[in-house]
């Protein structure tokens, strides 16, 4: 027996000591569960774990240069300036991608994949399926639209079970407030100690009953322990208002007709809702009570009133942010066909010149990032026979599409390729506290997209859409520019010529 042991010792340490290092190789802020790494050629479509990627154009922080990034252990290791120049060996493999754009990887913070509880909606394999092939190399997922909603650390730990081995991308998870942990802060302060990157509230029902409201008072309570952790709270604002406009029960309106559902949504909800946070937010700047938390308003469609008081609160130092979504700046009220129910969502999309104001805040800068909001539901819920605006589900299936739909529709306004990476990438790494990406800089995670902006395609049923039922979103029948070629994460080739690896290798994000 002794000599047994004494064999299968050296054996053991062997085996404990490659499960370290994968478990730390791994980590991003931090991770729950070690990964065990699986060969390269399941995680990756390139055999090769040290290699060079050039083009004439590389997004880098200091601008678009002609040259090549180098990476090695999905690391950026070196961004050598020139095309065609590498370093000193001429051992490793070089992709040359010619005129093809390299970016980092766009980062989603907006995105519901909701499981457990309703795959049948998407799911994490094929949400993150679809992520990575529109170039997405991160998202953080939302807590609701699962069931159970992520208001707990017992919760929140049901959702990282159900990831296990179906990412295909990396992925952060924002956590909830509700009354409940609101209410009682032991609840909320072990969900961010279990590592959620922050948490999202609603200020109007939600439409998920055990994801319940949220007052400014429940919020002002989850801020003071926020600002501990220095996370954010991100909040859906629309205040209910009684305004006498009561469209949704006024039986001589067509359901079918947009106009209909639009007028039961108007800007005056966001703007209250606005008005309450920046209320609270004057106390998130240096020296403020609240200083370490963050006030981050989601899908911003009013840019009037409401934008007006973010700018405002900006002016005097709040720590406070801003996203809108491409649905927002790609479509109009005038132009949705009655009955199209494809394109409810909530906030509404409002009219062309609402659009146009929107666009020039993003070039500006006064909106901060951009984010889809991928709702995704089962055809029943979106009842696109019926066309009833008032009863159907409201959310827009996007994760695939942001970077074409972004382009196709920003570089009409003027915007610029390095524009978008800020938009898409280094902002919304920013927000959620994630370290290593973002940009292309030696030390970061090698989360690369490669596209061509020049490049036209149409996105119809010959197109290859990973999204769970891509016949509900509104993006489907446009001709869009900006096709993605390949998509690495962490310098494993995920995604190429519609096809994925074969093996499901992101990484769960966790703060400390």
């Amino acid at each position: 027996m002794d000599q047994f042991v004494w064999r299968v010792l050296p054996l053991l340490t062997i085996l404990i000591s490659f499960f370290v290092f994968f478990y730390f190789q791994n980590s991003d802020t931090a991770q729950l569960y070690p990964i065990i790494k699986l060969p390269r050629n399941q995680c990756s479509l390139l055999p090769h774990h040290h290699f060079w990627i050039s083009s004439k154009r590389i997004v880098t922080p200091q601008g678009i240069i002609s040259g090549s990034v180098e990476i090695n252990e999905g690391r950026i290791v070196s961004v050598v300036e020139g095309y065609g120049k590498q370093g000193q060996s001429k051992q490793e493999e070089i992709i040359d991608y010619g005129d093809a754009v390299i970016m980092p990887g766009l980062i989603d913070v907006h995105v519901h994949l909701d499981e457990p509880g309703r795959t049948e909606w998407e799911g994490f394999d094929t949400g993150t399926r679809a992520a990575a092939a529109g170039g997405v190399t991160t998202v953080v997922d939302m807590p609701l639209n699962n069931y159970p909603t992520t208001v707990s650390k017992e919760t929140l730990k049901l959702k990282l079970d159900a990831a296990e081995d179906k990412i295909y991308v990396d992925v952060g998870f924002w956590g909830g407030l509700v009354p409940e942990n609101a209410l009682n802060l032991t609840i909320l302060d072990e969900l961010l100690s279990a590592g959620v990157l922050g948490v999202k509230s609603f200020m109007c029902p939600s439409g998920i009953n055990d994801f319940p409201m949220t007052t400014i008072d429940h919020i002002k309570a989850g801020l003071s322990v926020l600002a501990k952790y220095k996370r954010p709270i991100v909040v859906h604002s629309e205040l209910v208002q009684d305004d006498g406009n009561d469209s949704e029960h006024d039986d001589n309106r067509d359901p079918h007709d947009y106009l209909t559902y639009l007028n039961t949504r108007p800007p005056s909800w966001e703007e209250a809702a606005i008005r309450q946070l920046v209320g609270v937010s004057k106390d998130t700047g240096i020296g403020g009570s609240l200083e370490g938390a963050h006030i981050h308003i989601v899908h911003l469609s009013d840019s009037s009133a409401s934008l007006d008081l973010i700018k405002e609160a900006k002016s005097r130092g709040d720590s406070i942010s801003v996203e809108t979504c491409p649905h927002y700046l790609a479509f109009t009220s005038e132009e949705i066909p009655n009955g199209d129910t494809r394109f409810k969502c909530s906030p509404p999309i409002r009219d062309a010149q609402n659009k146009d104001k929107l666009w020039e805040a993003v070039l500006e800068g006064h909106i901060d990032l951009l984010t889809t909001d991928h709702s995704p539901t089962v055809p029943e819920l979106k009842l696109l026979e019926e066309g009833d605006f008032l009863k159907a589900w409201g959310g827009i299936s996007s994760l695939q599409f942001n970077l074409p739909v972004t382009w196709s529709y920003g570089k009409k306004y003027g915007l610029t390729i390095e524009q978008l990476s800020l938009l898409w990438s280094k902002r919304p790494a920013a927000l959620a506290g994630i370290e290593s990406k973002g940009t292309i800089e030696v030390g970061n995670h090698a989360d690369i997209v490669v596209w061509q902006p020049e490049q036209e395609f149409d996105l119809d049923d010959n197109y290859p859409v990973f999204i769970k039922h891509y016949e509900l979103s509104a993006y489907m029948g446009s001709r869009l520019s900006g096709k993605v070629l390949d998509t690495y994460v962490r310098g494993n080739l995920v995604f190429k010529d519609g096809k994925h690896a074969p093996s499901a290798c992101g990484v769960q994000i966790l703060a400390t």
